[in-house]
């Protein structure tokens, strides 16, 4: 019993110090700022600017037209740099830039008012530019991040194990849900109950202090698994001198780069021409060009692409608890508390998700989890499309979707005195004729958002288990030179779609058009899991309909060039 009781000790001492829960841990203190600063800084949008979604939908473009062109240059950056100084400048980056937003919102709520008074209030717009800019770079930051972590070290510490791939990918999902239930629920409860000012005091003193222990427990990740000190591309260069070197400049005791150099100089005039032309300035304003282009080809010629562009049409929604609609349950009478308990209940249907996919993986696979969890998700979703219609709800197409921008620029004196089918400007007043509407009871003014919000929840089930399924597609079947750069261009695919779903918010900011919206967003959701359906008929044809153990079957990808591992 004490040898059992020894070895149990050691067993435990083995996990809490190992590559896999220390890079757990990061992941963990990384996640918690993120969700805080995500939740907060669409709040503090809202108010800043009133009740309209207007700056918020703006927010949402920038970040995401910034990571629509950037995104395979930031893969390739990944790519071709050592893995533990791209963690560690992104980590940097992304902290300090939230801490110097933090700093800049707190003089904002501290000062607002003196600021509107100034030059006619150019110096608060001047701030407002501030913290969208410098937001913009943390999520930057925070994309590289993710890229470095959750797409290329998870992968190597778990080896070549798909099943221990599988369960690292579900422990980072359960984490990201945990610190959605924790940390919203924290900064909510801060700003409710103190103010927005202490809010941003203590998210911009959270990632100060968290910066230096991410670094440190990303250090330890890095010294226990040799095998993030060497990339696939350094691993090539090595084969290929091997190969070039004859077999008796080994045997000689020549390296083989030292056999390789009569090569070198038979085809020096070729190198220095093109040493000359990557020297160039023209070649060097190009190059991100070039990357950028080679990028979004390399992952077109994917043999995952309609499984990774149906994740990405599931970023064209309003349905999700970011910014739009966090700004448009704000608008419906629901506070940061309410809201931070919402977002809670997010995160607990999301880790039945990610349960959910360990298990249904298991029994039938992963290509047909990912045709499962789609269904399930467009089912919970027809609950949002019923919240449309449902009492209390504002969907009315009759008033103007450009209604907070007339009011806006009207009370500014942008625009001149005009008579508005709905809006009436006399002056210097604005009068909004609008039809009488009847009060409703209480219970009946909820329900519309009450079931948006329950069918929201009740699809992250069937979203983070789709999500894992896509994210673990592309990690098992890129191959590791090309690894930041597919999932690089898989975020631009995302976020090229959130573009869009901002860019319909900006055209319909009023939450009288918020239904609509709604109703677009199920449909790309539908044409999301259409191409996935594609991709799993494609990769197995009649079987996928047949649910059998993964001992049963073997899933592969059809690819000449890639591996065939799922």
């Amino acid at each position: 019993s004490a040898v059992s009781g020894q070895t149990e000790t050691y067993s435990v001492r083995d996990f809490f110090t190992s590559a896999k829960f220390l890079i757990y841990m990061g992941h963990a203190l990384s996640t918690w700022g993120d969700r805080m600063w995500n939740f907060a800084v669409a709040v503090f949008l809202v108010e800043l600017y009133g009740n309209s979604l207007l700056l918020t939908a703006v927010y949402g473009l920038v970040v995401a037209g910034s990571v629509l062109l950037l995104g395979a240059i930031i893969g390739d950056w990944v790519d071709r740099n050592p893995r533990l100084k791209v963690a560690r400048t992104s980590l940097l980056v992304q902290n300090s830039c939230v801490i110097l937003c933090g700093i800049l919102l707190m003089l904002v709520f501290q000062f607002k008012e003196q600021l509107v008074e100034l030059y006619n209030g150019w110096i608060l717009t001047t701030c407002y530019i501030l913290v969208i800019t410098i937001a913009n770079i943390a999520n930057l930051a925070s994309t590289a991040t993710s890229i470095t972590i959750q797409r290329d070290w998870v992968v190597v510490v778990a080896g070549q194990d798909s099943s221990k791939l599988a369960d690292m990918n579900a422990t980072v999902r359960i984490i990201d849900q945990l610190t959605n239930i924790l940390a919203p629920m924290v900064v909510g409860q801060i700003m409710a109950f103190g103010s927005h000012f202490i809010g941003c005091g203590f998210i911009s003193g959270w990632n100060l202090c968290s910066m230096c222990l991410e670094y440190m427990l990303l250090w330890k990740v890095y010294q226990k698994t040799p095998a993030l000190a060497v990339k696939a591309g350094q691993k090539e260069q090595q084969q290929e001198l091997k190969q070039l070197s004859p077999p008796g400049d080994l045997e000689n005791g020549q390296s083989p780069e030292e056999s390789s150099q009569p090569l070198m100089s038979e085809n020096s005039v070729v190198a220095k021409a093109d040493s000359h032309q990557e020297n160039s300035c023209c070649y060097q304003v190009m190059e991100p060009l070039r990357t950028f282009k080679a990028g979004w080809v390399s992952y077109y010629n994917q043999n995952i692409f309609f499984a990774g562009m149906s994740l990405a049409f599931l970023y064209m929604t309003v349905l999700g608890f970011d910014c739009i609609t966090t700004g448009y349950a704000y608008t419906q009478g629901l506070n940061g508390s309410v809201l931070s308990l919402l977002m809670g209940a997010s995160a607990v249907s999301g880790i039945c998700g990610t349960v959910a996919f360990t298990w249904v993986r298991k029994k039938c696979g992963l290509i047909r989890t990912g045709f499962i969890s789609g269904v399930a998700q467009l089912s919970c979703l027809m609950l949002c499309v019923a919240s449309v219609f449902a009492p209390g709800s504002p969907f009315d197409l009759t008033v103007s979707p450009f209604k907070d921008i007339y009011t806006h620029l009207i009370g500014e004196k942008i625009l001149p005195e005009a008579d508005y089918s709905l809006t009436t400007v006399q002056a210097g007043e604005n009068t909004t004729t609008a039809a009488p509407t009847e009060e409703l009871p209480h219970l009946q003014y909820y329900m519309s958002v009450s079931l948006l919000f329950a069918g929201v929840i009740a699809a992250r089930v069937g979203l983070w288990s789709f999500d894992l399924t896509v994210t673990q597609l592309i990690q098992e079947n890129v191959i590791e030179s090309e690894r930041g750069v597919i999932n690089g261009v898989q975020n631009s695919m995302n976020y090229l779609l959130d573009l869009l779903h901002f860019i319909m918010v900006i055209l319909a900011p009023n939450p009288e058009a918020f239904g609509l919206l709604v109703i677009i967003s199920v449909s790309f959701v539908a044409m999301g899991h259409i191409m996935y359906f594609r991709f799993a008929f494609k990769s197995l044809g009649r079987r996928l309909f047949l649910c059998c153990s993964p001992e049963q079957k073997v899933e592969t990808v059809d690819s000449p060039s890639l591996p065939t591992t799922v």
